[in-house]
């Protein structure tokens, strides 16, 4: 499910495989790559909950491949 979120942002699916500090996370993404995200502020806003093994919508930059961004937990 790739498709062009926002100008410049490209929003994936991925897993969540481990929690780092400051509410960053590992993420393996659709196609086995493994990237570094934080959360979103509404995520953070709301206190959601983010384990190992979740699914998760993310956004990730096109001029940065290795970071994105948490933006939903399904």
């Amino acid at each position: 499910m790739n498709k062009l979120a926002k100008e410049g942002y490209i929003e994936v699916e991925g897993k969540v495989l481990e929690l780092l500090p400051n509410y960053e996370f590992k993420v393996k993404l659709e196609n086995e790559h493994v990237v570094i995200a934080g959360v979103s502020g509404k995520i953070r806003m709301n206190n959601i909950r983010i384990y190992p093994g979740d699914k998760v919508l993310m956004e990730i930059p096109i001029c940065d491949l290795t970071r994105g961004r948490i933006i939903y937990r399904k």
